[in-house]
Formats: structure tokens, C-alpha cells, sequence
């Protein structure tokens, strides 16, 4: 699995951008949304968040979900992370959820980062990398930071290889509000 993983991590593909010696992988900003019709279901994602409490995706079921693919160490998460809680307090009203997935990444200090930027939204550890590789069946995670849109109906509607702004995820998330009515 973790050797998947650092494959789909290490992959040269169109829109990626090998950051040199910064130690990880950044996309371009690609954005693949799908056809409701043509939609895999989203995997189900589970494992201890930053305060080492249990969570799942199924605590989710029902809601437009927007994970992202993050560490603290990683510039352009850091750069969206401001977007992406912003987003998270101004969408919570229309049943819209956030979820983090920290990758190699120390829990205590992306927990602090989250405390010193002001993220509100949990985040599972996912050190091992089980969770960001249980994409690879619909739209795998390419480059960190990457960010999906799960429609209500629990099936992967978006991706976004790399860092995002807030209008374009704002975008993304009604465009599958829209497209799952």
C-alpha cells in the first residue's frame, strides 16, 4: 500500500510539477469534474483526527464533503489553507462539510498550524497513506495538496490537483450541489 502510494505520489503526469528537493509533488490547479452518470463511489475514509478521536466519511453521509490533501510543511497547503476554512464557515450552513487528510506530516504540529491559521474543520492522520491510495479506483491524488468534491449521494463529483483558490472550490461545490439534485 505504501508503496502504491509513493508511486502515485512520485507519478510525472500532465499539470504536475516536480518542486525539487521541497519533498513533495504540486499540481497545477487541474480540475476534473464528473458527469453524475459517470460518478464512482467515493471511498469510505476512517481514522484518528488531530485531537485522536475516531472518524469516518460515513459521519458524513448526505452531505457535499470536500476533503483535501494537506501538511503543514507543504507551501501551497499552506497558501489555501485560509480559502479552505473560509469556505468552511460559509458553506457549513448549506450542508456542506470539510475534512483534512494530513499526509507525511507530524499530528502535533499540524495541529499547531491549525491552531496559529485558524482551521476549524478535522483532519485524519493518514501518515500511512491508506486513505489518499483508496482514490486511485476514481480520481487518485496526484500532487499535495489535492482536494476532491464528494456529492451528497457519496460519489466523487471533482478533483483539483494542486492548490485552489476559494472562488474556484465555491464553484466546485455548487456546481455538484446542481448537479446531484
Amino acid at each position: 500500500m505504501v508503496a502504491l502510494l509513493a508511486f502515485v505520489l512520485s507519478a510525472c503526469v500532465s499539470g504536475i510539477e516536480d518542486n525539487g528537493d521541497d519533498g513533495f509533488i504540486s499540481g497545477s490547479g487541474e480540475i476534473t469534474f464528473v458527469d453524475p452518470g459517470k460518478r464512482e463511489a467515493a471511498p469510505v475514509l476512517s481514522g484518528t483526527d488531530l485531537d485522536g478521536q475516531e472518524l469516518s466519511t460515513e459521519d458524513y453521509e448526505g452531505t457535499v464533503l470536500v476533503v483535501n490533501v494537506w501538511g503543514s510543511w507543504c507551501p501551497p497547503c499552506r497558501k489555501e489553507a485560509p480559502a479552505l476554512q473560509k469556505a468552511s464557515e460559509e458553506l457549513a450552513d448549506q450542508n456542506v462539510q470539510f475534512l483534512g487528510l494530513l499526509t507525511k506530516d507530524d499530528p502535533a504540529r499540524a495541529k499547531a498550524f491549525n491552531a496559529k491559521v485558524g482551521i476549524t474543520y478535522p483532519s485524519i492522520d493518514d501518515s500511512a497513506g491508506r486513505n489518499q491510495a483508496a482514490f486511485s479506483g476514481s480520481l487518485p491524488s496526484m500532487a499535495i495538496p489535492t482536494t476532491w468534491v464528494i456529492d451528497r449521494n457519496g460519489k466523487v463529483a471533482a478533483r483539483v490537483m494542486g492548490e485552489l483558490t476559494e472562488a474556484t472550490l465555491r464553484g466546485l461545490v455548487e456546481q455538484t450541489k446542481k448537479s446531484t439534485q
